[in-house]
Formats: structure tokens, C-alpha cells, sequence
């Protein structure tokens, strides 16, 4: 069953968590669907594990052939490795994705399946548009994809923020939200550190962001975050040192 993350006067925002089981092996991954007015856009929609349910959870609020869009954070196959079914089950969804991954997400698909419906996002990001709106494509490069883009709902004042944010871990519920992240940050510091690039893309982004009103943050792994948890991760991400941050000359030593 999806989450209802925001419902008001016709635009709807559903989140789906737990679609990925078979056989316990693949990371725990969220899919999104935002209908506005008649029109719906899915976020993320993530591989072929993700892709049954998902079709048959959507077709309770939304005609999957319907869609006007699939819009990818990045090109990671948790992201969007179910694209060549979801070219057949939509009769003309653009695909929106970075426009560095504009043509490597066609060898997802069988040949000519793509033609003329990839809409390369230019690096400053755009408005993509949805209903009677429109959401926000920011910029996150290199958090952690080189392209990269989060993607902001103006009427429900959530951010889809891929990667950053996410939480992995045995036990983790990410059907509830987080309002305090002191005691969340043990399934989110690991794979910050490993998967963020740079603290100093990290001050970017908070600098950004804060310009924003976001009632949630809502990652594509893990729970979404809440409340005075919002701006307590801003916080946080902004000093955090990751990726190249930490490498030393032992982490390009030649194997013994």
C-alpha cells in the first residue's frame, strides 16, 4: 500500500516503499506518484523488482498509460533499469533525466523505444511541468551522481532528494517519518560518507536549499524526514566531511 505524503485540493503525492522483496537481496528503494488535476508524473520509478507492483499499486489512483512523465533522479538501475517497460506501458511520457545521461538510458530499452522522448535536463535544472504546476528540477550533482537533479513540489513543499538523505539498516521503518534525526543518523552516516562526493558540494546544497519552504524531505532510500528533522540534516550535511574528504594514499594501494 502507498503512503499518502501530502493530498489537498486535487494534487496528491504517494510514496511506495515496499516493493522490492523478492529474495531480500536488493537495497530498499522508494518509487513516487504525483498526480495533479487529471495529470501524473512518476519519480524514480525504479528497476524491473520495483516495476509490478508499482504498475498495479498505481492503477488504483492513476492510469500508468496515462502518465505525461518518468522523471529520474540519476541513471542508477534502482532508479530507472525498468525504463524499457515503462516505454511500452505509457503511450507518450517524456523521460526527464539529466542531459549527461540522455543518451545512456536508451541501452536500458530496446532500440528506437526512446526516440524523441528524452527531455535532457540542462545542468541550472528547470521547471518540469505537472497539472496546473509545475515541479522544480534543482541541481545536486555530484550527490552522488555526477548528474544529478532533486525535485521540488511547490504546492506540497516536498523535496524528492534521491540519494541525499537516504537511511539504509536492518530495522528501519520507511513508512514512518523521522521528525528527530539525532537518533536516525546511525542508518544515514555510513552511507553518506561512502556515497557523497564532497563537503563541498554538501555547503552548496544547503545554501540552496535553505532558500526554499520545505515542509519534508523525502529520500528515494529509507524514511522521509519531517519537521524540525528538515532543517537538523541541512545542518548536519552541510559540515559533513565524505567522499574525497576522506581519502588517503592507503585507499590507492596496490592489493597484496
Amino acid at each position: 500500500m502507498p503512503i499518502e505524503l501530502f493530498n489537498k485540493d486535487g494534487h496528491l503525492c504517494l510514496m511506495f516503499t515496499d516493493l522490492c522483496r523478492e529474495g531480500g537481496e536488493a537495497v530498499q528503494s522508494n518509487q513516487f506518484l504525483l498526480i495533479d488535476n487529471k495529470t501524473g508524473v512518476i519519480v524514480d520509478p525504479g528497476g524491473n523488482l520495483a516495476y509490478g507492483e508499482l504498475y498495479l499499486g498505481m492503477t488504483q489512483h492513476f492510469a500508468p498509460h496515462q502518465l505525461s512523465a518518468i522523471i529520474a533522479s540519476h541513471a542508477d538501475p534502482d532508479i530507472i533499469a525498468s525504463l524499457d517497460r515503462w516505454m511500452t506501458a505509457t503511450a507518450t511520457a517524456k523521460v526527464y533525466i539529466s542531459r549527461i545521461w540522455e543518451r545512456f538510458v536508451p541501452h536500458f530499452c530496446k532500440s528506437g523505444k526512446t526516440t524523441g522522448r528524452i527531455v535532457g535536463i540542462p545542468d541550472p535544472g528547470m521547471r518540469i511541468p505537472l497539472g496546473r504546476g509545475h515541479l522544480l528540477a534543482l541541481p545536486a550533482h555530484f550527490l552522488h551522481s555526477e548528474g544529478n537533479f532533486q525535485f521540488y513540489d511547490p504546492v506540497s513543499r516536498i523535496l524528492f532528494s534521491g540519494d541525499l538523505g537516504a537511511s539504509l539498516g536492518h530495522g528501519l521503518d520507511a513508512q514512518t517519518p523521522v521528525t528527530s534525526l539525532a537518533e536516525h543518523l546511525p542508518y544515514m552516516e555510513g552511507f553518506h560518507r561512502r556515497y557523497m562526493v564532497a563537503n563541498k558540494v554538501l555547503r552548496h546544497w544547503a545554501q540552496m536549499v535553505r532558500k526554499l519552504p520545505i515542509d519534508m524531505i523525502v529520500p528515494q532510500h529509507g524514511a522521509p524526514m519531517k519537521g524540525p528533522a528538515v532543517q537538523e540534516f541541512i545542518d548536519w550535511v552541510e559540515t559533513l566531511s565524505c567522499g574525497i574528504d576522506l581519502m588517503t594514499d592507503r585507499d590507492y594501494a596496490i592489493p597484496g
